[in-house]
């Protein structure tokens, strides 16, 4: 008979480690921001590697539906409520879906980024709706769709701008 997981066990470590985006989440100051970025970063390794978009948006929703479990734990082991602000997890996997709506350039990745974040923390309607959630569904769910909302916008603006430039 095995004994119980102790808080401390690899697995619970390795459950916060990802849900606190490998520790952007722990920094001082604005860590949504922090794993936004980190978003951008995992979704631009991936696009220079040349992994098809189709892929991409595959991994992406893979990740998110780990995300639900995986927050849904994290969140109970750092035990400071329903969607603790040093889980990130949600922010990572919402700026890929951002970023999955126009081909990335530097331009795409700071515009979707400024959108995203305009999006996640002020969680305007339909956005907001998801937070009711409770659980790892709760805080995957509001970033998923700030992520949608904000590919959406994304990509009208830069069908906007490809239509100014045609005349």
């Amino acid at each position: 008979m095995s004994a119980p997981h102790a808080r401390n066990s690899l697995w619970d470590r390795l459950t916060v480690a990802l849900a606190t985006g490998l520790g952007t989440g722990r920094l001082p100051w604005a860590p949504g921001t922090w794993g936004s970025l980190l978003g951008v970063g995992i979704y631009a390794a991936l696009a220079v590697a040349g992994i098809p978009l189709p892929v991409i948006a595959f991994f992406a929703i893979v990740a998110f539906v780990a995300g639900i479990p995986l927050c849904t734990k994290a969140a109970q082991l750092l035990g400071a409520g329903e969607d603790p602000g040093v889980i990130v997890y949600d922010e990572i996997v919402g700026m890929m879906f951002t970023l999955l709506f126009v081909p990335l350039n530097w331009q795409s990745a700071l515009v979707g980024f400024c959108l995203f974040r305009l999006f996640d923390t002020r969680k305007p309607w339909p956005v907001h709706r998801f937070e009711a959630l409770h659980g790892g569904l709760g805080i995957m769910a509001d970033d998923f769709a700030a992520g949608l909302a904000a590919g959406g916008a994304l990509w009208a603006a830069r069908w906007a701008a490809l239509s100014a430039m045609a005349g």
